[in-house]
């Protein structure tokens, strides 16, 4: 039998049952509906979750730290010996930024600081910002503005430090305040001095002086939430500062007093970050850091757990979503078995015409056929609309909880074309009792049936 002969008789067939078929095909599209819009939210949920910890700037970040540091507190082994430790200096930060795929290494800059605002001072942590953080999600909602430049004199407050200062915090904008902390100089190497004195591990500490230093700087924006916390950092920042301008001040840091004890002359940073051009790339990127001898950490561990564990609630959620399939592919067996029972005699006459077993077979199977693909395209846009409504009245209730609205829907193109699949796969298994048992009839029996 020809195809357009096949579709001409089985479009004839399923209008000749208008009502039934109509509700046959309404059930697969309630089916695929609740499979598109458990799907939806899962992936929308996904998505959302994965754009903010992307934007946070950690899963596309390689937090680098020095072979000294995992020795703090621990005996050495016997089999390393100091000078093979690699120090985290400024050569070592060049030829990471080298490395293909880092987009920037930048170090950890944090130090205590005293602030001084309308003469009344206040201890803290300042932490110094590079000028890609102006993209994270922490500030999206920022009240002023970021940075006007890399070594600006200027300060971003994190909101609970901001409150301490002012009750209306926005009130801080545009006005200045006094930054007191302490700078670090090297001492000059003095024969015969402590300055100079050897170290245990046989380096040569040189020392450095403190003295005290004010910078004042201009408040310009106001966050919600501390912008990333990076990796062996102490303490919670409050004050942000331009990287560029953390760097110029020198100022005595957490890592001194320990690079005072151990260091070779030296300076070296606590800890880098770097940027990687693609989250999929951290790890290639973490083993070439791994070879120039440096210790590396990175989120992308977490990253792979995070998707496996969706990949489980898109599962759970498909499954559940399936079962309204299921019950909606009872109702095409129904219809079919009801359609030979009422077709008996126009089977009897096909087959009487020559029409072979396959071809009877293949009108079930076209008519199945229809009714899925005509509901799974009808479910797919019914499970659209379902999703677009839960994302509605989840935004209203975020509205009314004060909470920026969140996209927590999404229909992927693959969804929408493996949702029809779904339907068409599943209308055709269900064709197969009905499509054997038509071409299993005898004609003369058929023809006598009244």
């Amino acid at each position: 039998m020809k195809f357009v002969d096949l579709a001409e008789l089985a479009g004839r067939n399923l209008r000749e049952a208008m009502l039934r078929n109509v509700l046959t095909t309404l059930g697969i599209a309630v089916g695929v509906a609740s499979l598109v819009a458990m799907l939806s939210l899962g992936v929308g949920l996904q998505e959302l979750l994965s754009g903010r910890l992307e934007r946070s700037g950690l899963f596309d970040t390689v937090f680098v730290t020095s072979r000294r540091i995992s020795e703090m507190g621990r005996p050495r082994k016997a089999e390393v010996a100091p000078e093979q430790i690699r120090p985290l200096d400024e050569a070592a930060r060049n030829e990471i930024a080298g490395l293909a795929h880092v987009q920037e290494v930048y170090p950890e800059i944090r130090f205590p600081a005293e602030l001084r605002y309308e003469d009344a001072p206040r201890m803290t942590t300042v932490a110094g910002l590079p000028d890609s953080a102006r993209q994270r999600e922490a500030f999206d909602g920022i009240k002023g503005a970021f940075f006007t430049s890399p070594d600006a004199d200027e300060t971003i407050l994190q909101i609970e430090f901001a409150r301490d200062l002012e009750k209306e915090p926005t009130s801080l904008l545009g006005k200045d305040l006094v930054l007191r902390y302490a700078e670090r100089q090297p001492l000059a190497p003095s024969p015969g001095t402590a300055a100079s004195s050897r170290t245990g591990d046989g380096g040569v500490n040189w020392g450095f002086s403190v003295i005290p230093r004010e910078k004042k700087l201009r408040i310009v924006g106001i966050v919600e939430t501390e912008p990333g916390s990076g990796f062996g950092g102490f303490g919670r920042s409050r004050v942000f500062i331009p990287l560029q301008l953390a760097q110029k001040l020198s100022s005595v840091q957490f890592a001194d007093l320990r690079q005072a004890m151990r260091s070779s002359g030296t300076a070296e940073y606590l800890s880098l970050s770097v940027r990687v051009d693609s989250a999929a790339r951290v790890p290639a990127v973490q083993e070439s850091i791994k070879k120039l001898g440096l210790q590396t950490f990175s989120l992308h561990d977490m990253a792979k757990g995070l998707r496996m564990a969706f990949a489980v609630l898109d599962s759970f959620l498909g499954a559940f979503g399936s079962l309204a399939l299921a019950v909606a592919s009872l109702g095409i067996i129904n219809t079919l078995v009801m359609a030979i029972l009422e077709r008996r005699r126009e089977i009897g006459i096909l087959k009487a015409l020559g029409a072979a077993d396959r071809d009877v077979k293949q009108l079930f199977f076209a008519e199945a056929g229809a009714m899925g693909l005509i509901g799974g395209a009808l479910g797919v846009g019914l499970g659209w609309a379902i999703g677009r409504i839960i994302n509605f009245g989840i935004n209203i209730y975020l509205k009314r909880q004060e909470l920026p609205p969140q996209t927590i829907w999404s229909v992927p193109w693959w969804l929408v074309l493996g949702a029809m699949a779904f339907a068409l796969l599943v209308s055709l298994a269900a064709g197969l009792y009905p499509a054997s048992r038509a071409a299993k009839l005898d004609p003369v029996q058929a023809l006598r049936y009244e």
